[in-house]
């Protein structure tokens, strides 16, 4: 543990989790869409779910969806902004169940060009955060370090054959775990890299015959 796991985040209060957190999950929503979202329906489980407004938990996420971090002084006028940059949002509450963390969202983004994507996180403690799905599919992602996400077919090289590109294109791998549902099927890797992934290269990947789709998230602490 550092000082930060043990103090939170330099933020716009009142609460590491509810606030800060929830910032930092809005920024890798938005990152894993890979464009400002236009409209956005986030649903709230758990704590969120209870106290959003009283904590500033709405428009935190707000905040984080339109790229902002958790020290911006902007941030209880979110909704304000929000408004005036055209996102379409509306919250509602969720039972996501209860093995799911207490500080729980759910995101469905839409990016302008109709892009979009579904993603559930939780603010985890001292502004530290988790994603564990995104479009339905089980993934670990605490938004630390630049990362990949590399959904493929589940058979065997394709791991030698993603590592050994990056190794070419000089881009160290920090962490690597393989999240799957069926053998065979199709499979979710996340690779946590030391540093940012240029487009060039993650078109490179995505043009790999055993790849489905390739996304880059660039870190949100």
């Amino acid at each position: 543990m550092n000082i930060i796991d043990i103090i939170g985040p330099v933020m716009i209060g009142p609460s590491s989790s509810h606030t800060a957190g929830a910032v930092r999950l809005g920024l890798l929503a938005a990152g894993i869409l890979g464009a400002p979202p236009v409209k956005a329906q986030i649903d709230l489980h758990g704590s969120f779910a209870h106290t959003y407004r009283g904590h500033g938990t709405d428009v935190a996420l707000l905040a984080g969806l339109m790229g902002w971090l958790p020290d911006d002084a902007r941030i209880p006028q979110a909704r304000k902004y929000a408004a005036e940059a055209g996102l379409e949002y509306n919250f509602a509450k969720v039972n996501l169940g209860d093995l799911t963390h207490p500080n729980t969202a759910r995101f469905t983004l839409t990016a302008k060009d109709g892009k979009s994507c579904e993603v559930i996180g939780s603010s985890i403690g001292g502004g530290q955060v988790k994603v564990s799905a995104i479009d339905g599919a089980e993934v670990e992602l605490d938004g630390k370090l630049p990362a990949l996400l590399v959904s493929h077919t589940d058979k065997p090289g394709v791991i030698a054959l993603v590592s050994s590109t990056l190794a070419s294109a000089s881009v160290n791998i920090a962490t690597m775990r393989v999240f799957r549902k069926n053998k065979g099927g199709l499979a979710t890797m996340v690779l946590e890299c030391d540093q940012k992934v240029q487009p060039a290269i993650v078109q490179l990947l995505a043009a790999l015959p055993p790849i489905d789709t390739v996304r880059f998230v660039d870190s949100v602490l």
